[in-house]
C-alpha cells in the first residue's frame, strides 16, 4: 500500500469515527489517535524523505492538504458538539445564564504606596511640587555635595551599599540628593518633596530592611525662617493624622546637616 492509499485509509476512518462521536472526550482520544504524534498519519509525514526527490514536493504538499482537511471536520464536529452539550445543560437546569456573571478580584495598591500618596497630596495642597531623582547616585550627589566629605562622622551612620568596587556609586542612603540636583537647575524660589526609596545597611536585626521609604521637603526661598517650617510640620500632621493632634518641637543633633 502506497502513501496515497494510506492517505485514504485515513480519511475513511477520521470522517467515520468522527461522525459517530458522542462527547467531546471521545472526539480528542480521535484526534490523538489519528492526528497525534504517534500517529499513522505523523510516520507517513516522517517517512517523506523516503522516497523518490521528484516525488516529495507533491507528496509533501498532499499531506499536508489532507492534515488540515482532518483538522477542519473534527472541528467542525468539536462546535457541534459543544452546543449540543451546553443545550442539554441549560434544558437540566445545570447551567443559569441568567445569573449575573462573576467579577475578577480587582487588586489595591499597597499600603505604603497609599501612605505616599497621601502625604503627597497633602504637600501638593501647601504649593509644593514632586520631583524624583536615580536610587543610584554617585558619592558626590550623596554625600559629598551635602557637606559630609569621605572623613566626616555622618558617613559612618549610613554604612552603605556601593555599586562597583571604585565606590563611586552608591544606591542612595536619603532623597536628598534631589535637593542639590533641583538646585543645580532651579532659580529660587523652590518648593519640593522629593518621595522614593533608599538603601543603607547599618542596620543588622531582623526587624529593619536595607530598603526603606523617605520623603523629603526643602525650601528656599527669600524670608524663610523657623517658623515656616514649624507652620508647615504642624499643617502636615494636623491633615494628616487629625486636627486634635498636640505637637511638640524638640531639639535634635543631626551631624551631617549645619546648623543643625
Amino acid at each position: 500500500m502506497d502513501w496515497k492509499d494510506e492517505l485514504d485509509e485515513i480519511e475513511s476512518i477520521v470522517v467515520s469515527s468522527t461522525a459517530t462521536a458522542s462527547s467531546t472526550p471521545e472526539l480528542e482520544e480521535i484526534k490523538v489517535a489519528h492526528l497525534g504524534r504517534k500517529s499513522k498519519l505523523t510516520d507517513i509525514l516522517k517517512n517523506i524523505g523516503d522516497l523518490p526527490a521528484d516525488e516529495r514536493p507533491a507528496a509533501g504538499q498532499e499531506m499536508n492538504m489532507r492534515k488540515k482537511k482532518f483538522n477542519k471536520i473534527i472541528a467542525s464536529k468539536a462546535t457541534e458538539l459543544e452546543d449540543s452539550e451546553m443545550t442539554e445543560q441549560m434544558e437540566a437546569g445545570s447551567l443559569d445564564i441568567s445569573l449575573p456573571g462573576r467579577k475578577s478580584a480587582v487588586g489595591g495598591a499597597h499600603i505604603l504606596t497609599q501612605v505616599t500618596e497621601e502625604i503627597v497630596d497633602i504637600f501638593l495642597g501647601l504649593g509644593y511640587k514632586v520631583t524624583e531623582g536615580p536610587e543610584v547616585e554617585v558619592d558626590w550627589y550623596n554625600f559629598e555635595a551635602l557637606n559630609m566629605p569621605p572623613e566626616h562622622p555622618a558617613r559612618s551612620l549610613q554604612d552603605t551599599l556601593y555599586v562597583g568596587d571604585d565606590r563611586e556609586a552608591v544606591l542612595r542612603t536619603h532623597t536628598s540628593p534631589v535637593q542639590i540636583r533641583i538646585m543645580e537647575t532651579q532659580r529660587p524660589p523652590v518648593y519640593v518633596i522629593a518621595p522614593g526609596r533608599v538603601f543603607r545597611r547599618d542596620v543588622t536585626d531582623p526587624t529593619h530592611s536595607p530598603m526603606f521609604h523617605q520623603i523629603e521637603g526643602f525650601a528656599v526661598d527669600k524670608g524663610v525662617n523657623f517658623s515656616h517650617l514649624i507652620g508647615t510640620l504642624e499643617t502636615f500632621i494636623h491633615q494628616m493624622f487629625g486636627a486634635d493632634r498636640r505637637v511638640r518641637l524638640r531639639p535634635h543633633f543631626f551631624p551631617h546637616t549645619e546648623p543643625s
